[in-house]
This record gives C-alpha cells, sequence and structure tokens, in this order.
C-alpha cells in the first residue's frame, strides 16, 4: 500500500481525463472529506470536467487515525500529511482547494511545497487563528471529564468537539497543535496567487479582504453564512472557474 501517512484517502478519477494536474479537496474542522467535498458535489463536477480528485480525511477526523499529540496536529503536520497523500496518488504537482480549516492547512501546504502547487481555492478562511482564544486545558478536561469550561467560547468548542463522541479527544488534540501553530497570514509562496472565497454572512471571514489585497490576490464574495457557502453552487462554480484549464 502507498504511505499516506496512514490517512484515509479517497482517489476519483474522470471517465476523460483531462490535461491538468489533479486536484487536492481539503475538509474543515470536524467534519470530512465525504461530507465536504462528495456530499456537496463538487468532487463530481471536478471529475465530469476530465479531473482526477484526491479527497483525505485530516488527522483526527473521518475514517483517519486521531493524532497521538498536538504535534502532530499542528498546521506544518497536518500540511506534511497532506503532501503525503499527494505523493502516494502519484501528484508531482496539483491544485488545492480548502474550507475553513482546510483553506488554513492549504496555506501551509503551499508554505512546505511551493513547487508542487499550482491554482489554489481558499474558502471561508479566517484571517487570524480562531483556536489561539480556547483556553486549552478547560477544554481537555471538558472533553475528558465533562467539565463545565468558564469561558463561553472555549464551552461552545468543547460542545462541538464533544459532540464527535469516540473521536472528541482526538479533535481536542487537533484544537491544541492549529492553537500551538497559529495562522499569520503573510507571504504566498506558490507559483499562483490563490482566490479566496467568502461568504456574504460570514463573520469568521470578517477581515480576509485586507489579507487578499496585501497579495494582490482576487476575493470572490457569494451568498451564504460560513456553514452555507460550500454546499451552495456559487462556491462550486467558482472553484471550477480558478481551477480549469
Amino acid at each position: 500500500m502507498p504511505d499516506t501517512a496512514g490517512l484515509a484517502v479517497r482517489t476519483l478519477t474522470p471517465d476523460a481525463p483531462a490535461e491538468a494536474p489533479p486536484v487536492l479537496l481539503v475538509h474543515g474542522f470536524g467534519s470530512d472529506g465525504a461530507g465536504d467535498w462528495i456530499d456537496t458535489g463538487v468532487a463530481a463536477a471536478l471529475t465530469a470536467a476530465g479531473r482526477t480528485v484526491i479527497i483525505p480525511d485530516l488527522r483526527g477526523h473521518g475514517a483517519s487515525p486521531a493524532p497521538e499529540s498536538a504535534a502532530e496536529a499542528t498546521a506544518p503536520a497536518l500540511a506534511a500529511d497532506l503532501l503525503a497523500a499527494a505523493d502516494a496518488a502519484g501528484a508531482a504537482t496539483f491544485d488545492i482547494a480548502g474550507y475553513s480549516l482546510g483553506a488554513r492547512v492549504a496555506w501551509a501546504v503551499a508554505a512546505a511545497a511551493p513547487d508542487r502547487v499550482e491554482r489554489s481555492v481558499l474558502g471561508g478562511l479566517s484571517p487570524v487563528e480562531p483556536f489561539t482564544a480556547v483556553d486549552i486545558e478547560a477544554l481537555h478536561r471538558a472533553v475528558r471529564e465533562g467539565a463545565q469550561c468558564p469561558d463561553p467560547f472555549t464551552a461552545a468548542i468543547a460542545g462541538m468537539v464533544s459532540a464527535h463522541g469516540d473521536r472528541a479527544p482526538g479533535l481536542a488534540l487537533c484544537v491544541e497543535g492549529l492553537r500551538d501553530t497559529p495562522f499569520a497570514g503573510g507571504a504566498w509562496d506558490a507559483k499562483v496567487l490563490p482566490v479566496f472565497v467568502v461568504g456574504e454572512n460570514d463573520e469568521l471571514t470578517r477581515g480576509i479582504d485586507g489579507l487578499a489585497g496585501s497579495l494582490g490576490a482576487r476575493l470572490v464574495t457569494v451568498p451564504g453564512a460560513h456553514h452555507e457557502v460550500l454546499g451552495g453552487p456559487h462556491f462550486r462554480d467558482t472553484v471550477l472557474d480558478v481551477l480549469a484549464r
């Protein structure tokens, strides 16, 4: 079996392949590849356009193993997992699309391997790292013991994480790892500037226009709030348009 860093990975191939690199699709926090990309029709639209699609489940999510420590769930570590998945699929270069956490990790992939990343769509990306506000010890106690979190934001994250049952401890380690490697923007090192896509009612992405402007990158606004954008036709059409050859 190819070494995919232990991740669960779906690879979808088109009936009539186009002369274009594979597309790596990266899901959001608490979701998985099937929920974000297959159920929404994005993967099918890409394969219909002749693209091979690589859809990993991030560590701690879906059918992939949980991280054993926060160090395995930092943004660079998650990016290294995705590059291993691309290696296993034989993708020397690739386009990448990510949503929310997936966009954050896609940014780390471009930083780690800029010569391998061609076109990019970063959807639902927050310009700041939301997990820096989490009381990580309180989060782990809440997941482990059901303890109450005095901080409302940490309590909200704990509730979201705990809803995943047996997967909750691994997701809490993901929060810790991402908190330890917060998103800070900066330069985009890959060949082609990314295209940012945000929902017009998405409070989590407020301020992303500043990052896009500093890069000289395109920003596309589509209808919906954060949890609505990914399943909408405007997001799907934007992905197809940006990644088209």
